[in-house]
């Protein structure tokens, strides 16, 4: 009887398939369960040590950033040297550190470099602190962001070059001027970083500074500044290259002195390898401001783990 049971529970008909059996011992759960996948292949050195996959740049070489330079200046002096160069147009490296040498014997570099830094310099300070100043005032304070941030915004779209007109009916055309256009420049630029960090700060962490009842000296040191130094940074590596920018154009507005007014004065007598003295002298003072604010910003906001390092 009972094998006739078994015989007619186990019977399955005619073009279905039987069921797959399950191994003796298997647990129901243990047979249902998916095959895992085979773990990923990880790196592994000859002394058997797993090694990660690096993403990201690598690390920083030192004087790293002058490769780029020197590559430019290797590419110009070849082509000078193999004669594609007309000198009359665009003097080969060798002419320019020639020229170079007569105007430092002769005092004429040193002379003109001193005026343009003092003149960058103070355009740079005003402009920097004038930015800086009406960025705390508009992220700190509904009332300063309405009666600031608009004119502003509206100056920023206006070129401060634009400007150089009415600047010099103003102003006149003496030094007086020329720091106006430089200041002016930067300040916007300083302003539009600083305050774009400023109200991106996370409003946990004011509201954090509210429940400790921080004083608002206490606020400002441990909040705001914090969190507005990755931004002022940015502006001020962009305002030091709108200094050089707008040197560059103001000294060339009834000047009689400074980098931009000698090279004035050698492309009416086509002189280019003067010319290329005063632009190499742009561009050192350049890459070497920009070097000296990138140092301090490493310095500054060392608490920070970024991809530059």
């Amino acid at each position: 009887m009972s094998d006739s049971l078994t015989d007619v529970r186990t019977r399955v008909p005619a073009g279905v398939p039987a069921p797959p059996r399950k191994p003796d011992g298997a647990k129901p759960s243990e047979a249902r369960k998916p095959a895992l996948a085979p773990p990923a292949t990880v790196p592994v050195s000859r002394s058997g040590v797993q090694r990660r996959r690096r993403l990201g740049p690598g690390r920083s070489v030192p004087f790293g950033r002058l490769l780029g330079p020197v590559l430019v200046v290797a590419l110009w002096w070849a082509a000078s040297a193999a004669g594609y160069l007309d000198p009359r147009i665009l003097s080969g490296p060798g002419a320019v550190v020639s020229t170079a040498g007569e105007l430092i014997a002769d005092g004429r570099l040193q002379g003109n470099v001193l005026v343009s830094l003092q003149r960058a310099g103070l355009g740079l300070l005003l402009g920097v602190a004038s930015g800086v100043l009406l960025a705390v005032v508009a992220g700190l304070s509904r009332t300063g962001e309405y009666l600031v941030d608009g004119p502003l915004q509206i100056k920023r779209a206006i070129p401060s070059l634009a400007m150089l007109p009415l600047l010099i009916l103003w102003l006149g055309i003496g030094e007086q001027m020329k720091i106006t256009v430089i200041a002016l420049g930067v300040a916007v630029i300083v302003y539009i970083n600083t305050y774009a960090s400023l109200t991106s700060i996370d409003s946990r962490h004011v509201e954090l500074a509210e429940v400790l009842e921080l004083r608002r000296r206490q606020f400002l040191r441990k909040v705001v500044l914090p969190g507005s130094l990755p931004g002022f940074f940015v502006g001020l590596r962009l305002g030091v290259t709108s200094s050089w920018l707008g040197l560059i154009v103001v000294e060339q507005v009834n000047a009689t002195s400074g980098i931009g007014y000698m090279m004035f004065q050698a492309q009416q007598y086509a002189q280019s390898d003067v010319i290329i003295v005063g632009l190499v002298a742009y561009g050192t003072f350049g890459f070497a401001s920009d070097a000296l604010v990138r140092a301090v910003e490493r310095r500054a906001l060392s608490w920070r783990r970024t991809l530059a390092g």
